[in-house]
C-alpha cells in the first residue's frame, strides 16, 4: 500500500545522487550483538531445529535409491560424465581450425558492437535532470515499508515516462510524509523527507543518498535502559511523542520549523536543525490526525482531530486556547486554499467535506454556524484532499471508496467536474504537483502509484487550459 505522496520542487535532486558510505565495523558488530541477545533462548532452539533438520535432509539426500534405476545408470554411463570437461584434441567445433582468438578487452574485440551501450543507458537512468519531476511516495509491501523516489521526464508532454529512480528501505510502517530544504548537512539547501510511522520517532532521510541505511536526523523516539534478568524498559526521549506519528507539516517561511500530529493526542513543533521540541500543544482529547500551516501566515496551524474539532493556533502564542471548530466526524485531512489566506477545507471520515471562513472564528464556533459550505463528496471516508495551486476554486479529493473526484468550488457552491476510479484501490493520498498543477499523483491500498494529467479530461480542459498556459509562462 501507498500511505503517504510527496513532490519535490523540479530542480532540487542532486544529478547525479551519492551512494552511502557501509557503516563501519564497529557498527555492524554491535548490531550483530545486540541481535543476538535480544534473539534470547528461543532463538537458539529454533537454529537447533532448523539444523536438525538440515541434517536429516542431507542424510536422506545421501542414501541409495531403491527403485529400479538401471536405464538411469546406462544413460550416464554413455554420457561418460567423469571426462565431460577433458578437451577433445584436433580442430574445435565453430572455431576456424587455430583456436579462438583472445582480445584484452571487448573495446579490442571487432565482434562485438555497441560495446557501452548497457553502462551508457545505465548512467543515463541515474541523472535526474532539471527538468524531471520527482515524487516519492511512501510504501509498506510483505512487510517491508520503503521511500520510493521516482521519475517523470517528459511530464508535460503526451511521451511522458515514469520510473523509481532508487528506493530507500525504512524501519517501521510510514504514515505520513513532508518534505523539506532546511540545509541539514550544510549548504544553503537540503532535499530531506520527513517521515512519521507507526514508531513514536518522526525521521529525516537525505533523498539525494543512494543505499543510505540511516536518518540524518531522528526526533524523539524510545529510549531503551537495561534491566536485570535479560528485560528492557522501554522510555521515551525527552520531548518526544509517545505513539504513532500521524501528520507532518514543514513551515516553508520557517525553513527548520517542522508540525507533527499524533495518536498521543498531542501536537509538536520541532526545531529540525537543533533536533528539539520547541513547543508542545495538548488541546485535543483524542488522536491527532492532521496538521497544516497556512501559505500567507506561516505562524498560523491548523490541526484536527478524532475528537471532531479542527483547531487553530499561533505558533507565536502557544498558551492561547485558540479557535475551534467542531464537526461531524472524525477529521481525515486538512488543507489551507492557496489563493486565499483565511479560507480552509477538511475532509471527515463521512466523506462529507467543509469548507470554514477563519474570519468567523470565536472559541465556541460550531460547524452549523461557520462553515461556508457542506459536501458530501463521497460514499466513504475522505482521507485526502489537495488544492490546485495555479487554477482557484479547483479541489481534489481521494476516498476509501476507490475514487478521485475534482470539484469548483466556484461561489462556495461545490461541483463536480470531473470524476475517476484509478485503479489504485481505496485511495490513501493526493497531491497537485507545484511545477505541473494539472498533474495529480494518486496512491492507494493495491501499492500502485498513478500520475492523472487531468487536463487529459474534456471537461477540466475546456474550463481551466487557460491556467495552464498561465501557469508554464510563469514557470
Amino acid at each position: 500500500m501507498i500511505s503517504a505522496i510527496s513532490w519535490l520542487p523540479k530542480g532540487v535532486s542532486k544529478s547525479e545522487p551519492t551512494v552511502a558510505d557501509p557503516p563501519p565495523e564497529e557498527e555492524i558488530q554491535e548490531f550483530i550483538a545486540n541481535h543476538t541477545t535480544a534473539s534470547g533462548d528461543s532463538d537458539n532452539e529454533d537454529a537447533n531445529d532448523e539444523v536438525a533438520q538440515a541434517l536429516t535432509v542431507a542424510g536422506a539426500v545421501g542414501k541409495a535409491s531403491t527403485g529400479n534405476c538401471d536405464d538411469i545408470t546406462l544413460s550416464l554411463k554413455a554420457l561418460d560424465m567423469d571426462h565431460y570437461d577433458d578437451e577433445d584434441e584436433g580442430i574445435e567445433i565453430f572455431s576456424s581450425g587455430i583456436g579462438d582468438l583472445y582480445y584484452p578487452s571487448n573495446d579490442m574485440d571487432p565482434y562485438i558492437k555497441d560495446k557501452n551501450d548497457d553502462d551508457s543507458d545505465d548512467l543515463e537512468d541515474m541523472i535526474i535532470n532539471p527538468t524531471d519531476s520527482v515524487i516519492v511516495c511512501a510504501r509498506n509491501e510483505d512487510d517491508v515499508s520503503l521511500l520510493e523516489v521516482w521519475v517523470l521526464e517528459d511530464a508535460n508532454s503526451s511521451e511522458m515516462n515514469m520510473f523509481i529512480h532508487h528506493d530507500i528501505i525504512i524501519p517501521a510502517f510510514p504514515l505520513c510524509t513532508a518534505w523539506l530544504d532546511c540545509p541539514l548537512k550544510g549548504g544553503e539547501r537540503g532535499n530531506f523527507l520527513a517521515v512519521g510511522s507507526m514508531e513514536p520517532s518522526i525521521e529525516i532521510w537525505d533523498l539525494d543518498v543512494i543505499d543510505e541505511v540511516q536518518p540524518c536526523v531522528v526526533l524523539g523516539g524510545f529510549e531503551e535502559k537495561k534491566k536485570k534478568g535479560k528485560k528492557k524498559s522501554i522510555r521515551y526521549k525527552d520531548d518526544s511523542h509517545t505513539d504513532s506519528v500521524l501528520g507532518l507539516a514543514w513551515n516553508k517561511e520557517y525553513r527548520n520549523i517542522l508540525a507533527s500530529a499524533s495518536a498521543d493526542k498531542r501536537v509538536k513543533i520541532w526545531d529540525v536543525v537543533a533536533g528539539k521540541c520547541d513547543i508542545t500543544m495538548e488541546h485535543h482529547s483524542d488522536k491527532v490526525q492532521t496538521v497544516a500551516w497556512n501559505h500567507h501566515a506561516p505562524q498560523v496551524l491548523l490541526s484536527g482531530s478524532f475528537d471532531h474539532t479542527v483547531v487553530l493556533k499561533d505558533g507565536r502564542m502557544p498558551s492561547h486556547s485558540g479557535y475551534k471548530w467542531s464537526v461531524t466526524a472524525d477529521v481525515e485531512s486538512l488543507a489551507w486554499d492557496p489563493h486565499t489566506e483565511h479560507s480552509f477545507v477538511v475532509s471527515l471520515e463521512d466523506g462529507v467535506v467543509k469548507c470554514f471562513d477563519i474570519r468567523t472564528a470565536n472559541s465556541d464556533s460550531s460547524s452549523e454556524l461557520s462553515s461556508t459550505f457542506t459536501l458530501h463528496a463521497h460514499d466513504k471516508a475522505v482521507t485526502s484532499v489537495s488544492y490546485n495551486l495555479s487554477a482557484p476554486n479547483l479541489l481534489a479529493t481521494g476516498s476509501m471508496d476507490k475514487t478521485v473526484k475534482l470539484w469548483d468550488l466556484s461561489n462556495n457552491q461545490p461541483s463536480c467536474v470531473a470524476s475517476k476510479s484509478p485503479k489504485v484501490g481505496a485511495v490513501f493520498s493526493i497531491s497537485f504537483s507545484d511545477d505541473n498543477p494539472f498533474l495529480l499523483a494518486i496512491g492507494g491500498s493495491k501499492g500502485k502509484l498513478q500520475v492523472w494529467d487531468t487536463l487529459s479530461d474534456s471537461g477540466i480542459s475546456r474550463r481551466y487550459d487557460n491556467y495552464k498556459n498561465r501557469s508554464q509562462s510563469g514557470s
